[in-house]
C-alpha cells in the first residue's frame, strides 16, 4: 500500500496542474512542497464548541492527497461522511475524471452514479451552507446520526445513507460531539469520547474489490472497523501525515470489476493482492 502516493513527488507542482485551491479562495499560486507541508494554518488542539459554526482550516497536504488519489485511480463514485473542505476538492478531482475518463466508462465500464460524490452530513448549519458551492457533482444528503450499536459495540450510524457503490469512501464524519443518544448510559456528550462511526460496516458485503477507504485521523475508528471487518483489507497509516488507507484486497468479483479495476488500477492493484495472499 505504501505504493499508493509512490507518483506524488511534488505538491506544488500537482496543485499547479490541479488548481483546486482557487475553489476554496486561496490565492497564491506557487507554493512549493515545504510550504504545503509546513502548513501553519493547520488545527491543533481545540475544545468542543470552539469551531463552531467556524469551519476548520485548510489542510492543503491532506487535500492534495485526496485529489491525487481520486484521480490517478480514476475513480467514478464517491461516498463522503462529513462535509468540508474535502467536498469542493472531490468535485474538482471528479470533474477532472469526467472530462478525461467520462466517455470510456460510458462506453466500456458498467456502474452507475459515474462522476458523482454523495456527501452525508448531520449538521444543518453546514448542510444548508454547502449549498452555496459552486459544485457539479455533489449530491447533498442530510440525516441525523445517533448512537447505536454493531455486534452490541457503542457506535453511531447515520440514520439514511446514499444507495450507491463507491470506489471510494472519504471518512471525515459524523463531528465527535453531535451523535445524539445513548446506550446504557454511554453518549457521544464527553471530552473523552472518539468518532466511532459503523456505517461502512454495515455496507461491506456490497463493496467491490478494488474500493479504497481514506480518513484523516480517526485512527481509534479505523482500529475499530479492521477489528469489525470481514472481508480482506489492506490497511497503510501514513504516520506524518496522520491519514489511513484501506484497500478491499480480493480478486475481483466478475468480469465487469475486473474490467474497472484493470483499468483503473492496472497492475499495481495485482501486486498488493498477491502481497496480501502470501502473508
Amino acid at each position: 500500500m505504501k505504493n499508493l502516493l509512490k507518483d506524488l513527488n511534488d505538491y506544488g507542482a500537482y496543485l499547479r496542474q490541479h488548481p483546486f485551491h482557487e475553489m476554496l479562495d486561496i490565492k497564491n499560486t506557487n507554493f512549493t512542497n515545504l510550504d504545503i507541508k509546513n502548513d501553519s494554518h493547520k488545527v491543533k488542539n481545540y475544545s468542543p464548541g470552539d469551531l463552531q459554526n467556524t469551519p476548520y482550516p485548510v489542510e492543503l497536504d491532506d487535500l492534495i492527497r485526496l485529489h491525487f488519489l481520486v484521480t490517478n485511480r480514476k475513480v467514478s463514485t464517491v461516498l463522503e461522511f462529513g462535509i468540508g473542505n474535502s467536498t469542493i476538492v472531490l468535485d474538482h478531482a471528479l470533474e477532472t475524471n469526467k472530462k478525461k475518463f467520462g466517455e470510456f466508462y460510458k462506453k466500456n465500464l458498467r456502474g452507475d452514479n459515474l462522476f458523482e460524490c454523495h456527501t452525508v452530513d448531520d449538521d444543518k448549519y453546514w448542510f444548508e451552507k454547502s449549498q452555496n458551492n459552486n459544485t457539479k457533482n455533489i449530491k447533498y444528503h442530510f440525516s441525523e446520526c445517533r448512537i447505536s450499536t454493531f455486534n452490541d459495540r457503542v457506535c453511531t450510524f447515520y440514520d439514511k445513507i446514499p444507495n450507491i457503490c463507491p470506489d471510494l469512501i472519504y471518512l471525515d464524519g459524523p463531528d465527535q460531539f453531535s451523535p445524539s443518544g445513548g446506550i446504557r448510559g454511554i453518549s457521544m456528550n464527553h471530552k473523552d469520547r472518539l468518532p466511532m462511526s459503523a456505517d461502512i460496516l454495515a455496507i461491506e458485503h456490497f463493496l467491490l474489490p478494488g474500493t479504497l477507504i481514506v480518513s484523516d485521523g480517526r485512527s481509534a475508528n479505523i482500529r475499530f472497523l479492521i477489528s469489525n471487518f470481514q472481508r480482506s483489507w489492506t490497511h497503510t497509516y501514513n504516520e506524518s501525515a496522520d491519514q489511513h488507507y484501506l484497500e478491499l484486497t480480493e480478486m475481483p468479483l466478475g468480469r465487469f470489476n475486473k474490467q474497472k479495476i484493470e483499468f483503473c488500477l492496472d497492475d499495481d492493484f495485482y501486486k498488493r493482492l498477491n502481497a496480501s495472499l502470501n502473508k
